[in-house]
């Protein structure tokens, strides 16, 4: 059955006919058959260069034949307990120490969870109740955090959701990105703050990149105030390096979420801190947190390998840092702006790059519609969306790579 067939019917069923937004293409999504390495095989026939990946979990690429036989034996054995399991002492010890200032960790089933919880965690920590997210930012579907999300909620031109009452909103302050001033100026007037939750790098919108000292600026104005600082890592946990944009920036913020790469590829979720913020999580403590799914068999031992597979090959970020260089390169003298860090990319149509979700706006999404449309002919996926972050994994060929400059020096 061709994907127009299946989307037919699942647009009656389902509703928009997608599972999530994001995934929503007119005049229908493609349907995919089944994925190995850097490549999409439609429903329809055809094979794709996909530098989606699943919105960034598929570092190693799709289908990894070790990733595969971890997986496999699991299964062998079972996968779901509901109850502890004897890797995860080990996993909880292999994310702190690669995360300076991070002592302990719960293991949960998604990022929206992780960054729900680090956020309940956050205010029963302080005792205070506002949060400030920083706008363009996006931290899951949950009500405190939707609002100026990025995102398919940028994308559908609806930043708030219908069904989120004023009175969870109005404990959500917002502020631009790479402005420490605003965030400084709030704190001097809103003493109710209990913690900044923020996407080191702004992936949802972007990326859209930290400009000099930022990041350090927010740690020091936070710590002054006694706000606690909440890094959004779902997308740049070890997708930047390992320890992700807090090691990469020498930041150490006070709770860490994380998410995609760190399940392998299947779901999974967790939020980390210092020991004396995260003793208060329960049973230990009074902040509740709890999940049938918590610590899945399956995705942990996805994940363990995968974390395990990029110690034991770290000279991967030099590699995917080389290869989102020459995509750059092949882009030349155009009337829009490349950006990239690591293995994530965009080409925003927007003449100078944008420092924040304002200028990220601007961009003339008509003209990246026509563009996506062209690249996706040309047999390469791009995430549908001016609004998202291009990925690269260690699956990607150097024919690979030559096909995606290709395709962006011919289509742009």
């Amino acid at each position: 059955m061709k994907s127009q067939d299946l989307f037919d019917q699942a647009r009656t069923l389902i509703p928009g006919g997608v599972s999530s937004p994001v995934r929503a293409i007119k005049p229908y999504p493609f349907y995919t058959a089944y994925a190995q390495g850097a490549h999409l095989s439609t429903v329809d026939g055809s094979t794709l260069i996909d530098c989606c990946m699943a919105y960034g979990p598929l570092l190693l690429g799709h289908a990894h034949p070790e990733i595969k036989k971890v997986i496999t034996d699991q299964l062998e054995k079972g996968w779901l307990y509901g109850t502890p399991i004897s890797n995860e002492p080990e996993f909880a010890r292999l994310i702190t120490s690669d995360h300076p200032g991070m002592d302990m960790v719960r293991f949960v089933s998604s990022g929206s969870e992780a960054t729900m919880a680090a956020i309940r965690l956050a205010r029963g920590f302080t005792c205070k109740s506002d949060i400030i997210k920083i706008e363009g930012g996006f931290h899951g579907a949950h009500d405190g955090v939707l609002v100026k999300a990025g995102s398919g909620a940028t994308t559908m031109g609806v930043p708030d959701s219908a069904g989120v009452p004023p009175a969870v909103v109005a404990h959500t302050r917002q502020l631009p990105y790479n402005d420490a001033e605003a965030l400084e100026s709030l704190l001097a007037r809103d003493h109710d703050i209990a913690a900044l939750i923020i996407e080191p790098v702004l992936g949802n919108i972007g990326p859209v990149l930290p400009e000099e000292r930022y990041l350090k600026d927010i740690r020091e104005i936070t710590k002054a105030y006694g706000v606690l600082l909440i890094f959004d890592e779902v997308i740049t946990g070890y997708r930047l390096g390992i320890g992700g944009a807090q090691v990469m920036f020498g930041v150490k913020p006070d709770i860490t979420t994380f998410g995609k790469i760190i399940g392998g590829g299947l779901p999974i979720g967790a939020f980390c801190g210092r020991r004396e913020i995260m003793s208060l999580v329960a049973p230990q403590g009074p902040v509740y947190q709890a999940g049938t799914f918590s610590g899945n068999p399956l995705s942990l031992a996805a994940g363990l390998a995968t974390i395990h597979w990029i110690h034991n090959h770290p000279e991967i970020y030099r590699d995917l840092d080389e290869k989102t260089r020459a995509i750059e390169e092949s882009v030349g003298n155009g009337t829009g702006s490349f950006v990239r860090i690591g293995s994530m990319f965009k080409y925003f149509f927007r003449e100078k790059v944008p420092k924040n979700y304002t200028e990220v706006k601007e961009c003339d999404t008509a003209a990246f519609g026509r563009f996506w449309q062209n690249t996706l002919s040309r047999g390469i996926f791009l995430p549908p969306s001016q609004f998202e972050t291009n990925f690269l994994s260690v699956a990607h060929s150097n024919n690979d790579l030559e096909s995606i400059a290709g395709g962006y020096a011919a289509c742009l």
